[in-house]
């Protein structure tokens, strides 16, 4: 595998790995002073379910790049739209909203175009090694 696979390969993880744990800070909300300790930590794990999610999406994605990507471009573009209007709606800030897609949904979008190159790239260097092996 050449230097530049490998990093195809491994940037859409890290990424997506970084991306989870971005998402996964908003669970700290659940912890607030009026509910008692059980509440909170029920909500807290409530509040990680998405995070749950994509971490299994993430796993599926490590075997299946190529369906990994499909879905995290999905996820990615596909609620960009909800999570603008939502939170337009919240602060009637254009910018604002755009700040917020750009930092919590198309990170997971540019995670699945990563995957599908990914996938590519390594399709073809299997394809031309094997050429190679194959006279």
């Amino acid at each position: 595998m050449t230097r530049s696979t490998k990093v195809l390969y491994w940037s859409p993880r890290i990424v997506c790995i970084l991306a989870i744990l971005f998402v996964s800070l908003f669970a700290f909300d659940a912890f607030t002073p009026e509910l008692t300790f059980w509440q909170q930590i029920g909500a807290f794990i409530m509040h990680l379910i998405p995070s749950f999610i994509l971490l299994i999406l993430l796993i599926i994605s490590w075997k299946w790049e190529f369906i990994g990507g499909i879905i995290f471009t999905v996820i990615g573009f596909g609620l960009s739209p909800l999570v603008f209007i939502h939170n337009y709606n919240m602060n009637h800030s254009v910018w604002m909203s755009l700040g917020i897609i750009s930092l919590i949904t198309i990170p997971f979008a540019i995670v699945g175009i990563l995957f599908i190159l990914s996938h590519f790239r390594r399709k073809k260097e299997r394809l031309l090694e094997s050429k190679q092996s194959n006279p």
